[in-house]
């Protein structure tokens, strides 16, 4: 019968089978073994299951096999600005964290991907520095509406826009009006439009004043900005009928509003990230500058209600907003230096640390930081330990604590909020498409491949 022989076939093709106590799958932890065949998971099996002669076993005792992470927010930076970072050093860190996909954004590249041409630059440099496997989102920006068509069907996954000011001059924000217009051009093809939402009417009325004091840089970022900013996103998003998600969230107070719009039939998700939900505004040292990003760490009972959204799913994941650059770019004054936070390689046992505190299980922090992601940005091979999907893991170990050292990141440029931090939880090893590709803090070369939507 032809279906008999086509599985003997599936079955000789198994080479790899990993075996551990603790397994993530999708319906829970649980003693398993995963055959892999081809790259991809062939199937779980019972612990004691029988492992074919010619197969290699990978017993992984009591550390926990999780789905490989699917990073959707990262800034690579390559090319143009890889004194920043760049595709060779950040999906290095990526590897030695357990992240085996991640999403590169459209700015601080240069140049940036807003149109196809671009894209294409972006893959070329990408192609071969690419540890693990990378895709890209596409921009929205005033002038380009009529590129963003042709960038869906060369293969981006999605647009991000700015609601105020990016940062840097290449990648203008979209005011209410050029919003409305490239949502409606992206609802029309089924695409997908990602926000950094704060208004900038709200920034320019609050209060300015640049040093080293926290608390003026908090001020200046306040939370109505990115409330009033993801109302109007839910508003144009009901209008048109279009798909859109919150990027890094950091207003708890947002949350009920994007819980009554999905009630409503809104089509709107949201993202955290690991620095607003392990960091408070009130540890940050004044001048300490690795701290700032935008919009800005809050206070601790905004960290609170943010894992409370978590806990009931208004928050669907928690990717990294990795946004590197170089040391002299931190300059002391919180409203001269640059905005962003270095993660990418830590941000698994930042928030298994918190998690565990909270009562949450690795369950969680595997929807949150694998499947969710990956459904977001429609990577149906990604995300989850199940028969079908690529062979991508992290092996952890849970109950292990190390304390950061930035010297020994894979990050290009050695700064992070998590200096001196001691966190739970240690990624022993990486494997994509079931080749080991980092393990205990040793990487092999570049195994990564070029993602594109739908393929």
């Amino acid at each position: 019968m032809p279906g008999a022989d086509a599985e003997a076939e599936r079955e000789t093709d198994v080479r790899l089978v990993l075996r551990s106590t603790r397994v993530v799958t999708p319906e829970g932890t649980r003693a398993a073994t995963v055959a892999v065949a081809g790259g991809v998971i062939e199937a779980v099996l019972p612990y004691d299951a029988e492992v074919p002669m010619d197969a290699r076993l990978e017993d992984l005792g009591d550390d926990v096999l999780l789905p490989g992470l699917v990073d959707t927010h990262v800034h690579v930076n390559d090319p143009g600005r890889t004194e920043w970072e760049g595709f060779w050093t950040a999906t290095r860190a990526a590897a030695a964290g357990g992240v085996t996909t991640l999403l590169d954004m459209p700015l601080n590249s240069l140049p940036p991907t807003t149109t196809v041409e671009h894209l294409r630059t972006k893959q070329r440099v990408a192609a071969s520095k690419a540890h693990i496997d990378t895709g890209f989102w596409g921009g929205a920006i005033p002038s380009n509406t009529k590129d963003l068509r042709p960038l869906h069907e060369a293969g981006v996954f999605g647009f991000k826009c700015f609601l105020s000011p990016s940062g840097v001059e290449e990648f203008p924000e979209l005011d209410q009006e050029q919003l409305a217009r490239s949502m409606a051009e992206i609802a029309g093809f089924g695409g997908l439009l990602i926000v950094h939402a704060e208004d900038p009417r709200h920034l320019e009325l609050a209060p300015q004043r640049g040093g080293p004091a926290y608390a003026d840089f908090l001020a200046s970022r306040p939370r109505v900005a990115e409330n009033a900013a993801i109302e109007g996103l839910v508003a144009h998003a009901r209008r048109l009928n279009a798909r859109v998600h919150v990027l890094h969230l950091s207003s708890a107070d947002a949350l009920p509003l994007i819980a009554e719009a999905r009630r409503e039939g809104v089509q709107v998700t949201v993202e955290s990230c690991p620095h607003f939900l392990t960091l408070t505004a009130e540890e940050v040292p004044d001048g300490a500058t690795e701290f700032k990003c935008c919009p800005p760490i809050r206070e601790a009972a905004n960290q609170d209600a943010l894992w409370a959204g978590l806990a009931d799913g208004t928050i669907d994941c928690i990717v990294s907003d990795h946004s590197p650059c170089t040391t002299d770019l931190k300059t002391p004054d919180f409203a001269s230096a640059w905005g962003g936070i270095s993660s990418l390689q830590l941000g698994l046992p930042a928030i298994w640390t918190e998690a565990r505190r909270r009562g949450h299980t690795l369950d969680d922090v595997a929807r949150w930081m694998s499947a969710a992601p990956a459904a977001l940005a429609g990577l149906t091979r990604k995300g989850a330990v199940e028969a079908g999907r690529d062979a991508d893991f992290a092996v952890l170990d849970p109950d292990a604590t190390f304390t950061v050292d930035p010297a020994e990141l894979f990050h290009r440029n050695q700064v992070t909020a998590y200096a001196g931090r001691t966190l739970h939880g240690v990624v022993r090893s990486t494997w994509l498409r079931g080749k080991r590709i980092a393990a205990d803090g040793v990487l092999t070369g570049p195994a990564g491949r070029l993602l594109e939507r739908n393929h």
